[in-house]
């Protein structure tokens, strides 16, 4: 391959990175938006989350999660459906009943993530 050659490939990979860093932005930003959303993801009613306001203490404070929950996984699915782990949690059930897609569970983990 030239060099000439190179530098249109070289473009074409930092374009790619930039739009998979700006889709992973949006995908925090539409979490936070679920999150915060009080007819939504209301995760506000039972806990604190930085940025927040008037949060819940029902739940604990949802700080340091990605050490926490080390597995994606696992964070999808206590969202999903924590009852499967925990029958007596009062969480909802946001995939099992369908208050959030799938997508917009993926999306809230990501925000998470970055708590």
């Amino acid at each position: 391959m030239t060099k000439s050659a190179k530098l249109p490939a070289l473009a074409l990979l930092v374009a790619l990175a930039c739009a998979g860093a700006a889709h992973a932005q949006s995908a925090v930003d539409e979490g936070r938006k679920l999150a915060f959303d009080r007819s939504k993801g209301n995760c506000l009613t039972c806990h604190v989350i930085k940025g927040g306001n008037l949060p819940g203490t029902i739940g604990p404070e949802l700080v340091d999660i990605k050490s926490k929950y080390p597995n994606r996984e696992e964070l999808v699915a206590i969202i999903n459906d924590e009852t499967l782990r925990n029958p007596l949690t009062v969480m909802p059930p946001f995939g099992r009943n369908r208050i959030l897609t799938e997508k917009e569970i993926n999306a809230v983990v990501d925000f998470l993530q970055t708590l």
